[in-house]
């Protein structure tokens, strides 16, 4: 299938784990936003709800990224 890159764009907490607010990765065509998150060690976050989103669209997990995309890591938001 080939490599594609994304650009990850981290905010909050997710920019203090992935050491940087702006990073790029060489990833496999057919990569879900998911599955990227995933490979980035976010999965814990993913289960409490974290957002993903393509060129400043919120989008679905299952979202199949593409060559060049940006993706934006919105870590779950806490509060009281």
């Amino acid at each position: 299938m080939g490599l594609i890159t994304v650009h990850i764009l981290a905010f909050g907490p997710a920019a203090e784990r992935l050491d940087g607010r702006h990073h790029v990765r060489e990833v496999e065509a057919g990569t879900t936003a998911e599955g990227l998150a995933i490979a980035l060690g976010l999965d814990d976050w993913l289960a409490m709800g974290m957002a993903l989103a393509i060129g400043g669209q919120r989008v679905e997990r299952d979202a199949v990224l593409e060559d060049g995309v940006e993706l934006a890591l919105l870590p779950p938001v806490s509060g009281g």
